[in-house]
């Protein structure tokens, strides 16, 4: 028999009694054993449609025998029946079960995902589970679910806007510190080619090694534990640390790595690293059109992209031509996936490690604008 979490909530109608009737519906569902379920908390709408009723939360533990997608199955039939409604993106409804963690298992398929990936960030939704199942742990972090809510609930918070060059950090991290008078951080140093052939091209491997260095102490330097104040509405930053530890590992060769990480120990270890990461994604193309708007708008001295300018700049050193642009390209998304596998493992963590957030959530940042809204809604969501 397999434990699984539930979120419950609703924001229309009678919602206590609707609440009430879902429960009661999972209770005396075939294959499903409730153990225990928490108070209900009145939570204001996060996202959506402004003017929107206020919610009330609640989570539930259960048994079953069943697989994750018949559980999936079994509460939308409990929605249906009450009435859910699904045509507006976390609009009004009756009532909003999730199935949030099975059992330790990660799961990546496009009707279900687990652990449910807004959770880690979602004071609504981790109060109530840390209630019933304060000790359950979430897999792919490996912290228990109150340190996950201790987490977003420091009084100083740490939020870093993390992506490749061209998936829009720098202008994200800006329009949610806007939003939420955080202390703003950008990036103060610019990765170093991180297509090998470039790199190696361009610069011998002790000069490679040195170059990458000297980015890690200038990035490192913004964060350092002696210098960093005690903000009360947080700070935000448009990089992480760790990204130059992926982005090294493209190109450096076996054993300028390996003085590299030895480097990169001791001076991560003196930083303030994020308690909340959001990772941005998008896709090969949409990296080639803002690459190209990049080289249309040179002469105007934009900001937009600036970071995306920049690596084409010092990768390039001449001409870019379509040869030069897919090398870049490709060795973008090599980095987007070892972002995606380092913040996202796809697989159960079986020890907490020091260099990975307590919690991340993942965008789609082919929209800019639409992943600062999304951005600006996951952290008022921790409040």
């Amino acid at each position: 028999m397999a434990q699984c979490l539930i979120g419950c909530g609703s924001n229309t109608g009678q919602r206590r009694q609707q609440l009430d009737r879902a429960i009661e519906l999972l209770r005396f569902m075939p294959g499903i054993t409730l153990l225990n379920v928490s108070h209900l908390r009145e939570t204001r709408p996060i996202g959506g449609p402004v003017g929107q009723p206020s919610f009330l939360n609640g989570a539930c533990l259960i048994e079953t025998d069943l697989c994750p997608h018949d559980v999936m199955d079994m509460l939308t039939a409990v929605e249906n029946t009450l009435h859910r409604e699904r045509d507006q993106r976390w609009g009004p409804r009756t009532i909003d079960l999730d199935l949030l963690l099975y059992e330790d298992i990660v799961l990546e398929a496009e009707s279900l995902s687990l652990p449910h990936p807004r959770m880690s960030t979602r004071r609504f939704v981790l109060e109530p589970c840390v209630e019933i199942a304060p000790d359950v742990k979430h897999p792919q972090t490996g912290c228990t679910l109150r340190e996950m809510l201790d987490n977003i609930c420091s009084p100083h918070l740490h939020v870093a806007i993390v992506g490749v060059p061209g998936a829009g950090a720098p202008e994200v991290a800006a329009a949610l510190a806007d939003a939420t008078l955080a202390r703003l951080v950008h990036a103060p140093a610019q990765l170093p080619p991180i297509n090998s052939l470039s790199a190696l091209t361009v610069n011998g491997e002790r000069e490679l090694e040195n170059e990458w260095r000297k980015a890690l102490v200038a990035c490192a330097q913004p964060l350092a534990v002696a210098d960093w104040p005690a903000d009360p509405h947080g700070t935000v930053t448009d990089y992480w640390l760790t990204t130059v530890a992926l982005a090294a590992a493209e190109v450096l060769p076996p054993q300028a790595l390996d003085r590299f990480h030895s480097d990169f120990s001791p001076i991560a270890a003196d930083t303030v690293a994020p308690h909340v990461v959001i990772l941005l994604t998008t896709s090969a193309a949409v990296l080639e059109e803002r690459m190209a708007f990049c080289a249309r708008q040179a002469a105007l001295h934009t900001d937009i992209f600036a970071d995306l300018a920049a690596l084409c700049a010092s990768t390039n050193r001449g001409t870019m031509t379509d040869t030069k642009a897919i090398d870049v390209v490709a060795a973008l998304m090599r980095l987007q996936k070892r972002l995606v596998g380092c913040l996202r493992p796809q697989q159960k963590i079986s020890t907490v490690e020091s260099f990975r957030p307590k919690s991340v959530v993942m965008l789609d940042s082919s929209d800019i604008a639409q992943a600062a809204l999304d951005a600006v809604a996951a952290v008022e969501a921790m409040a």
